[in-house]
């Protein structure tokens, strides 16, 4: 097992590193034990927060219900429970994330 990410029984949890005001949407890279996660929006508001959460869930292809940020609401470091992800992206699928 990696240290970015354990699964909890039906649960994926990852520990990620986000940088907000990228110019795009994706799954940058992997540093040891953090997912880089790069998104286009701007942490005002909690809209990086809402904005990671509909990426995360068009990625796993889950409801937005299913994605939860657990810890660091206000961080760039934040620990996201994915709740029975539909499939793992690619990237990750490179890494061996299996249930």
């Amino acid at each position: 097992m990696s240290a970015f990410y354990q699964w909890n029984d039906p649960d994926l949890i990852l520990y990620c590193r986000i940088q907000t005001n990228s110019a795009k949407d994706e799954i940058s890279e992997i540093l040891q034990d953090t997912l880089k996660i790069r998104i286009t929006s701007l942490p005002i508001d909690g809209k990086a927060n809402r904005h990671l959460i509909s990426f995360l869930a068009r990625k796993f292809k889950v409801p937005k219900r299913n994605v939860t940020i657990i810890k660091g609401q206000n961080n760039r470091q934040k620990k996201i429970c994915i709740h029975r992800p539909g499939c793992i992206p690619l990237p990750l699928q490179m890494n061996e994330i299996d249930p």
